[in-house]
């Protein structure tokens, strides 16, 4: 009976408003959104979108709807013409408008909310803050990628929605250094990022293999630094310019991303060691040059010039410092007279005191640029301010370093390697990849929570976000890139944005079904979950 009711008021209203109707199934998802909103309500209308539509915006919102303009023109080739609200005029293309909420409505919601209202004369997209606005354009436009577009026309299925995140950190990780990528296939990153609502780029530039950002002050570390990568340790250097960077930076805040760039330390030094090795620390058989040298102050001092470029190029006021693995390549420490004389001076017992003393100093350095910390979670005992760090918890088999992190209350951010790293297989057919025992599969991600991890959360634990990783020892072309992080990476978005009990896998594979035609739209060599065999996996 119920279904009836329904359909006789959707018929009335068709009848009464004239506008067009659309009917769904009972038992599908209203909308193809990725992330889903919190609330989609299908509306019973349709909206056609043609080249007559125009885009309204307000004083502030011009940049959003530019954007929006142009990505309707690149992705279904349709030029829309954009006005303010004082010079919109009456036309019989329909509106889409941009809205910010006035300031008292804004007091009372999250910067990254947003609203839609559709119906068959107008699609009202509104927010408090721009941030919403533009989380609001983007599931716009994916509402109209997934709509067939005809003779000239794409007539839009109408809905309600209102949305907000779960986290504030939504982020995704690439690894340049152990193979470099470039800013074409960056900036390609960053537009599927936007169209999936992350908000953090994590910027791996430097590692043992190649250093990838040009430092003025100190020439040599893109020059000789960039030389080589994980597969052939003689390819001529490859590196960003500051010019580069600027550009990327810059194209990410287009999008609401913001950059946060990676200079590790001390560990994972090798390249820049190979610039400048008179700030070595030594390494190990099998890395060698792999640290920084502690007992220099020399060491310090380079490292800070360093950083004081990074934060000229980067305005996130974020900076990793790694802080990982140095036990890979610290064993010169132990007979280096130098380090033995710091080790008297600060009354430090052992190598791991060593170790700690470095990042407390450099983590002041960044400190004092600043910006906040943020360390991979060997750091979580080393001590360092809470109220300037960030904890990205990595190593699944070490939950004792989670626990120990929501102890000692830092800020985290959930990557752990065993869900979050998109280098590990995804599938039980291929057959390349980093711990081929682990796959990090579509419902693997997609159902992943804070509440799955083996450790006890206190109620005001600070999860700051989630954050999905990809690592490039295993990865040399774009065709391997994209085969590894698409579709994977719309799951960590879903995981990112909405609460457990909301999720529905399911809904979320019909879903889903209706974006692999984008990527392939695009360019991207995804892996097809529904059809394992329909690309094959690249090896390299």
């Amino acid at each position: 009976m119920r279904k009836y009711i329904r359909f006789f008021v959707v018929y009335t209203l068709f009848i009464l408003l004239g506008g067009e109707k659309l009917m769904a199934k009972e038992d599908e998802a209203p909308c193809a959104i990725i992330p889903y909103p919190q609330s989609c309500e299908a509306r019973g209308f349709v909206f056609n979108l043609t080249d007559k539509t125009g885009i309204v915006y307000g004083d502030t919102t011009g940049e959003i709807a530019y954007f929006l303009q142009k990505e309707l023109l690149r992705s279904v080739g349709m030029a829309l013409p954009i006005y303010t609200e004082t010079e919109r005029q009456s036309g019989g293309g329909g509106t889409v408008r941009l809205q910010l909420l006035s300031m008292q409505e804004k007091n009372t919601l999250s910067k990254e909310s947003y609203t839609i209202e559709m119906s068959d004369k107008e699609v009202l997209i509104e927010a408090s803050h721009l941030h919403g606005l533009f989380y609001g354009v983007t599931s716009f436009l994916q509402i109209v990628r997934t709509t067939e577009k005809k003779e000239g026309r794409i007539s839009l299925p109408c809905y309600r929605i209102e949305d907000a995140p779960l986290y504030a950190w939504r982020g995704f990780m690439l690894d340049e250094s152990r193979h470099f990528f470039g800013k074409e296939k960056v900036k390609q990153l960053l537009d599927w990022m936007a169209f999936y609502k992350f908000n953090r780029f994590h910027w791996h530039l430097t590692d043992a293999p190649g250093w990838r950002i040009e430092i003025k002050k100190y020439p040599k570390l893109a020059y000789i630094g960039g030389i080589g990568n994980h597969s052939n340790a003689f390819t001529p250097a490859r590196y960003y310019t500051q010019e580069e960077i600027k550009e990327v930076v810059a194209y990410a805040k287009e999008r609401f991303i913001e950059i946060v760039p990676e200079i590790d330390m001390p560990g994972h030094a090798s390249a820049a060691n190979r610039a400048y090795p008179e700030f070595s620390g030594g390494g190990s058989a099998r890395f060698p040059e792999f640290t920084f040298h502690p007992g220099k102050n020399e060491t310090y001092g380079y490292l800070m010039d360093i950083l004081k470029e990074v934060d000229a190029l980067f305005p996130s006021q974020f900076i990793h410092i790694g802080g990982d693995e140095v036990h890979f390549g610290n064993e010169k420490w132990k007979e280096d007279q130098q380090v033995k004389a710091l080790m008297e001076k600060e009354n430090l017992k052992d190598l791991k005191e060593v170790e700690i003393y470095f990042l407390r100093r450099m983590a002041d350095s960044v400190r004092v640029l600043n910006n906040k910390v943020l360390a991979w979670d060997e750091v979580s005992s080393y001590r360092l301010p809470k109220e300037n760090t960030i904890v990205c918890y990595w190593r699944s088999p070490f939950p004792d370093q989670l626990q120990r992190s929501i102890d000692e209350d830092y800020p985290l951010i959930l990557c752990p390697n065993h869900v979050l790293y998109l280098d590990y297989r995804q599938d039980s057919i291929h057959t390349f990849g980093h711990n081929l025992k682990v796959i990090n599969d579509l419902s693997k991600i997609y159902l992943f929570s804070p509440s799955v991890l083996p450790v006890k959360f206190k109620k005001d634990s600070k999860i700051v976000g989630i954050q999905g990783n990809l690592w490039t020892e295993w990865i040399q072309t774009d065709s391997r890139l994209d085969f590894m992080t698409f579709p994977r990476i719309s799951a960590v978005a879903e995981t990112a944005w909405n609460r457990p009990e909301s999720k529905n896998i399911e809904a979320y594979y019909n879903r889903l079904k209706k974006h692999l035609p984008l990527y392939k739209q695009e360019g991207v060599y995804y892996f097809n979950p529904f059809d394992k065999h329909e690309n094959s996996e690249p090896r390299r």
